[in-house]
């Protein structure tokens, strides 16, 4: 029997009742024990110092936003004057970055590294800043010649404020690695459903370091290491230091996972659930009123209406602002394939783009001329999974067709794919024929919408992926589209193929 104040819950068999909660002198809505152990821990010292860091960075960004939108407009005014438009900046900023701070705040921006959001809610915060700050002037009477103050403002505040927050995520996580911090995690569920999440887990940057699992089922073996079974976790968090417990199991059992939440939350420990397939669907679900039992009806996830005519607009313009800056560059690589092998410059690679139905996909040729016919000769070669095929050193690969690969150069002539329908700036991306004819049946829900020149693979691991979490990427993708989404992967994207991360 459990004494008063002791913190191990007393175990029970799956025959008995379920065992009394052991009684805890405090609040066990609490994270960490009272004051003194927040200040022992460094935990509130931390949480302040990266409250005022970033509040100072989204303060830097925004007063130079602001800063350069004037001086644009006053350098193309031929008045340019860098006091006078420093001094107009002063009078703007204190109740603009006032609205952001609280926008931000709002949006969870100031939250921790594991659960604060990124670009999308960055964009979506600014721009609602944006319209606060306008409407509150003109309610104030003040008069403007253009409004170019407020969309030239924002901006250079997505821009600004996005480059020095992805910049202080690199150093803090590099200060982090350096000192050893890293969430310490339990995951909790079945077998098949613990590997998954384990491996989309070591893909990612979270810094959550999974110690070890507690599985429902025998014991599988995925690599991982069996801390007990779900009895033994309430001494398993205390043991191992364990900052959150994961439940990677759509169907958890309901009494097991309230008796999991209260041991962890008893002895501080988060408790987050790695979302299942239906729970992704539920987001597009739809009532359907006049039935005698509550409905909600799971739409496909197309693309049509305002939201067709939004995409299609996006990525033209897009489109047309890339080919037009990048056109120098794309002459130089096209002479340097030209130069140094036989064959056409454009690879056309025919490819099924939506519903299957077959296009054209221009690409720098990086192959020599007989790469197609070399192919089945090295299928023992394969090193991907699924229905990919990827070899790291392809011997097919010229010289510089190798170094076109390495930073995805090669699919940059994929925009006049964009221009002419047959390909978005974001989407799934298009498999060859050979792929294509691999996949199963509820792999090809990916090819209900135009495939795209970059999308969440390229920004979530590229090919060190597996291929069933690459398509599962895609379906997140069809669920939560928004033109923010394209927006913020292609920022991503940048950074993605600069690190040459899983890219062979």
């Amino acid at each position: 029997m459990a004494t008063r104040g002791t913190t191990e819950a007393p175990r029970r068999t799956s025959s008995s009742p379920p065992a009394e909660l052991p009684f805890v002198e405090r609040d066990v809505r609490r994270k960490r024990p009272p004051a003194l152990s927040f200040l022992l821990r460094m935990d509130t010292l931390r949480r302040i110092a990266r409250g005022l860091s970033l509040l100072a960075l989204d303060f830097a960004a925004l007063f130079l936003a602001i800063l350069t939108a004037l001086c644009l407009k006053a350098a193309a005014r031929d008045a340019w004057n860098f006091h006078v438009s420093f001094n107009q900046t002063k009078d703007y900023v204190t109740f603009a970055f006032l609205v952001t701070a609280l926008l931000f705040a709002k949006s969870g921006l100031y939250g921790d590294r594991a659960v604060r959001p990124g670009l999308t809610s960055i964009v979506s915060s600014l721009f609602q800043v944006t319209v606060v700050v306008l409407a509150y002037a003109v309610v104030s009477g003040n008069d403007f010649s253009s409004y170019y103050i407020f969309y030239g403002s924002l901006f250079f505040a997505v821009a600004y404020v996005s480059m020095f927050r992805f910049a202080y995520e690199r150093l803090t996580l590099r200060l982090l690695r350096a000192a050893g911090y890293q969430r310490r995690a339990v995951l909790v569920g079945t077998g098949e459903h613990i590997e998954d999440v384990a491996h989309a887990l070591a893909a990612g940057d979270e810094g959550i370091n999974v110690i070890g699992f507690i599985s429902l089922s025998p014991r599988p073996d995925n690599g991982l290491i069996s801390l007990g079974t779900l009895e033994d976790v309430g001494e398993v968090v205390g043991v191992h230091r364990v900052d959150e417990v994961i439940i990677a199991d759509p169907d958890f059992p309901q009494r097991e996972a309230v008796e999991l939440v209260d041991e962890c939350h008893q002895r501080g420990v988060t408790v987050r659930i790695a979302p299942s397939t239906m729970e992704i669907l539920v987001h597009r679900a739809e009532f359907v009123p006049g039935q005698s039992v509550p409905l909600f009806e799971l739409k496909p996830p197309v693309f049509e209406g305002f939201d067709y005519a939004l995409k299609r607009t996006f990525d033209l313009v897009g489109s047309l602002l890339l080919l037009l800056v990048l056109s120098p560059f794309l002459l130089a690589c096209a002479l340097a394939i030209k130069l140094t092998s036989r064959g056409p410059v454009i690879y056309r690679s025919a490819r099924p783009g939506i519903g299957g139905v077959p296009f054209s996909c221009f690409k720098f040729r990086t192959m020599y001329r007989d790469a197609h016919a070399r192919q089945p000769a090295l299928e023992d070669l394969n090193e991907a999974s699924g229905a990919l095929f990827k070899i790291r050193d392809d011997p097919r690969v010229t010289p510089v067709g190798r170094l076109l690969r390495r930073f995805s150069i090669d699919e940059l002539p994929q925009l006049l794919n964009v221009l002419r329908g047959q390909m978005s700036l974001v989407g799934p991306r298009p498999l060859p024929q050979r792929d294509y004819d691999r996949l199963e049946d509820w792999h090809k829900k990916r090819y209900l919408v135009t495939p795209g020149i970059t999308g969440l693979w390229q920004v979530s691991g590229r090919s060190d992926l597996d291929f069933d979490d690459l398509v599962r990427l895609d379906f997140l993708y069809l669920e939560r589209w928004s033109v923010f989404l394209d927006l913020s992967i292609l920022l991503k994207t940048i950074p993605a193929v600069l690190s040459r991360r899983g890219a062979f």
